[in-house]
């Protein structure tokens, strides 16, 4: 299994490339931000940077959507970095949440996402594409793979998964849920004509490696509440669509948002977010990795046995140094099978 770790670009931007520096050199894959510039610093200016100062690591957004550039833009920066770095980067992308609604616009229908994924992918591989109907190719584009992976929750989203995107993020590690999604991205694949196990697999959640004890083990659910309300938001648009007891919706994931009452994305992905009340431990728990270095690995083992091929850690809490130093000496070899130098 790899292991990614995912940040959000608060600046100083020096600081999110010295991290995935230091996660590199423990043996980390994948480097992660998110994409909502509005509230935090433009990502592709930082994945050069990231980039000229790594050797491997694959970079990418966690994710982007169809609406805040448009897509010969986000093809084009995808290319660029390709181009000086080698093929390197990984287009994250799904229909939009904090990136559009804080700019005061919906997030995209998945048809317009499907389109978007085409037409960016085609553009930063150097084929013509289709942009609102306009045809057009990058010339200047040799040799260039970029790989789309789809975030997704609900049955219509997970179903275009499996129809198109290379591989599917999935915002929380519950093994339970997880092995429930990846079976109709699954399943979508294969009514589609795809080798089903050619779509890669990401579990993306917050991780907090404690020492054992109740009290280490109550800070860092204190530290990843805010994880729940995130994913609370994705889960009260599936309430709404399909409704609470749709059986298109597995129940696990609609009980706990029932004493939502609201979201602010001034706190989106902050630890002091104020919109979290309503997650209780028992899904922080589900949703995240907590406790001792030997719990992760069960987890992720479990995740494995779902059909994971990488998890990608959430390090927005108090202790971010010290998670990637955690994975990087105990859980990256355990579950990759190699020793990090």
């Amino acid at each position: 299994m790899d292991i990614g770790l995912v940040l959000q670009t608060d600046p100083p931007a020096d600081l999110l490339v010295e991290r995935m520096v230091r996660a590199e050199r423990q043996g980390f894959t994948h480097g992660w931000t998110f994409d909502s510039v509005v509230l935090w610093q433009e990502p592709f200016v930082i994945y050069s940077r990231i980039l000229d100062r790594t050797e491997n690591l694959t970079v990418g957004p966690m994710v982007t959507n169809p609406g805040t550039r448009t897509w010969e833009v986000t093809a084009s920066l995808f290319a660029t970095l390709n181009d000086m770095y080698g093929n390197r980067t990984v287009c994250g992308i799904g229909r939009g949440d904090s990136a559009m609604r804080v700019a005061g616009r919906r997030p995209a229908t998945l048809a317009r996402l499907s389109e978007a994924m085409t037409a960016i992918k085609d553009l930063a591989e150097g084929r013509e594409a289709d942009v609102d109907g306009a045809n057009m190719r990058i010339p200047w584009v040799r040799d260039g793979s970029l790989p789309v992976w789809m975030g997704a929750y609900g049955p219509k989203a997970l179903d275009l998964v499996g129809r198109q995107a290379d591989g599917f993020i999935l915002q929380l590690a519950d093994p339970y849920l997880t092995e429930w999604m990846v079976r109709a991205v699954r399943a979508a694949a294969a009514d589609a004509g795809r080798d089903p196990d050619e779509v890669k697999v990401c579990v993306a959640a917050p991780a907090y490696v404690t020492d054992g004890s109740e009290a280490g083990l109550a800070h860092a659910r204190e530290q990843c509440r805010w994880f729940g309300g995130m994913v609370g938001n994705h889960v009260a648009d599936l309430v709404a669509r399909y409704g609470e007891h749709s059986d298109m919706v597995p129940q696990e994931l609609t009980d706990y948002v029932k004493a939502r009452e609201g979201y602010d994305y001034s706190h989106h992905g902050r630890v002091d977010n104020p919109d979290t009340d309503f997650v209780p431990d028992a899904i922080v728990d589900r949703f995240c990795l907590v406790g001792p270095v030997s719990a992760h690995v069960e987890k992720l083992e479990r995740l494995r046995a779902a059909g994971v091929d990488q998890f990608a850690v959430y390090a927005m809490h108090d202790d971010v140094d010290g998670v990637i130093d955690a994975y990087g000496r105990d859980v990256v070899p355990a579950v990759s099978g190699e020793t990090v130098p």
